[in-house]
């Protein structure tokens, strides 16, 4: 698995490093650093810094509500959550506005009670936008950590007569001190390289992220060599919070369970906390979305044939990057256990921008092949690198755990790598492996990137196709397809979230 797992670091490194090289090659005369270049370093952090913080700080209580706790729709509301983190950013956007824009819902029944109309677009838009997105994701990553706490010592705590303060300080809070880092460093390298919310909801000059930046010198001044220069500096601070993440992350310890079902909750205050955490969750997740359909829905069956045609290359798209992402986690994730690098290499797509892999892609094969030949197969290869750093972040803790739990009891078993793979690993990765391959599939599904760049007519995914249907005012058929990709997006991630995690994947 060695050389497996050097060979997709080598591909990452080409895919990242190798675009970024290019772009920076082809630079022609110097690139300076200007103000407007310093107020968007500092809008870049300051909004990164304020989504991540609120985006996992909301999703504690409600992870721990949803982990806590057993009721009627309770599995479908856990996949119905997700939803804004694989839904693409323009329909989010759009949803969105519906509730909070300058005529959105919120808006008007404002009005209604005689007071001032509040406007979405700035700071606070852009961070709102940013944690409808990854509230979600934070909440289900959280929820793979509570799913490792081993029941044995809530029962233990129970029998102690630990109240909630104590349970929670001595039973949740080492658990959450691992998986907070990682969540943080995620949602803020998430929003660190934000390009299509920055560009709907900034509001102007004043708030201006450096992926806005490089997009801006692209495609208005071609000036590479800004591009480049901007490009460098996001990837620096990339790299320096996954370096961060690295030296806060508690290592590993023993904690071994027998993997029982956990204890109900108590009652009383506790669980009407946890009630409103997951009632209020929902109403902020699912608005947008319900307006989403609502006005997708009567259009979904006068779609044109090209919205079918997109739809069928969006799904061979998401297809083979699902596969190339398996083989990409599969190869690092054995490759974690003994060596610190590779889950570094695999989570180095956070810290690159699309916008520059997908133009230093261009640039290397342009000399070589026409680009358009190869608009989907590159798609599906970036769309599997970006999605990777999100299923080592559910894969590599999880098996770190394992290891730690049950290698020497195997070791003594006398157990080859086969039989500790079938009997101790993928049990334990099942759940996790089922989640990314199916956020991964969901993610790649209505991605709008590189295929921007390569694709001609006649190669269109459904994002692409949309997104001309948007911007050639066709708001009816815009809202079918919308609905549509939400509809394909959405079913892939159930559907291999279930098939190979089980009926439980979302505990």
């Amino acid at each position: 698995m060695t050389w497996t797992a050097a060979l997709v670091a080598a591909v990452l490194i080409l895919v990242n490093l190798g675009a970024l090289g290019a772009v920076a090659w082809r630079a022609e005369g110097s690139a300076g650093w200007s103000a407007a270049d310093w107020a968007a370093l500092r809008f870049t952090l300051w909004q990164a810094f304020l989504s991540a913080v609120f985006s996992v700080a909301l999703a504690v209580p409600v992870a721990r509500a949803l982990v806590r706790r057993r009721f009627p729709g309770r599995q479908a509301l856990i996949v119905l959550m997700g939803a804004p983190f694989i839904l693409p950013v323009l329909v989010a956007v759009t949803g969105l506005l519906a509730v909070f824009g300058r005529n959105g819902v919120m808006n008007d029944a404002l009005a209604l009670l005689g007071l001032p109309r509040l406007s979405i677009y700035g700071l606070h838009g852009v961070v709102l936008a940013h944690v409808f997105f990854n509230l979600p994701l934070s909440v289900r990553l959280l929820l793979q950590g509570w799913a490792r706490v081993p029941s044995e010592h809530l029962r233990l705590s129970s029998a102690l007569g630990f109240g909630g303060w104590a349970r929670f300080r001595h039973v949740e809070a080492p658990m959450l001190a691992r998986i907070l880092p990682g969540a943080l460093a995620i949602v803020f390298l998430i929003c660190l390289t934000s390009f299509a919310v920055a560009l709907t909801l900034g509001g102007g000059p004043r708030a201006t992220t450096l992926e806005l930046a490089i997009y801006q010198a692209f495609r208005f001044d071609f000036d590479l060599g800004r591009a480049a220069l901007l490009a460098a500096v996001q990837a620096g601070i990339g790299l320096a919070a996954l370096q961060l993440l690295a030296r806060v992350t508690p290592p590993e310890t023993a904690v071994t369970g027998l993997d029982r079902a956990a204890p109900p909750p108590p009652g009383g205050w506790a669980t009407a906390l946890g009630a409103t955490a997951i009632t209020l969750a929902a109403l902020f997740l699912m608005a947008p979305l319900a307006l989403v359909v609502a006005r997708g829905l009567p259009q979904l069956p006068g779609l044109p044939a090209v919205v079918w045609r997109a739809a069928l290359r969006s799904i061979l798209v998401a297809a083979a990057s699902t596969l190339l992402l398996a083989l990409f986690a599969a190869a690092l994730t054995a490759a974690s256990l003994r060596h610190r690098w590779a889950e570094g290499i695999g989570s180095s797509a956070l810290v690159a921008s699309s916008m520059v892999i997908g133009t230093g892609l261009f640039l290397i094969v342009n000399p070589v092949i026409a680009p358009e030949t190869l608009a989907l197969p590159v798609t599906a290869l970036v769309n599997a690198a970006m999605a990777l750093p999100f299923a080592l972040r559910a894969l590599i803790p999880a098996a770190r755990r394992a290891e730690v739990d049950f290698a020497r009891l195997s070791l003594s078993l006398g157990l080859n790598a086969r039989a500790h793979w079938r009997l101790v690993l993928w049990p334990r990765l099942r759940k996790p492996v089922g989640f990314a391959l199916g956020l991964g599939a969901a993610l790649s599904m209505g991605d709008l990137g590189v295929i921007v760049l390569f694709a001609q007519t006649g190669s269109e995914t459904l994002p692409m196709q949309m997104h001309r249907l948007m911007g050639a005012y066709r708001s009816g058929d815009s809202s079918g397809a919308a609905l549509l990709l939400l509809a394909l997006s959405l079913g892939a991630f159930v559907l291999l979230e279930r098939l190979i995690g089980g009926r439980d994947a979302d505990t």
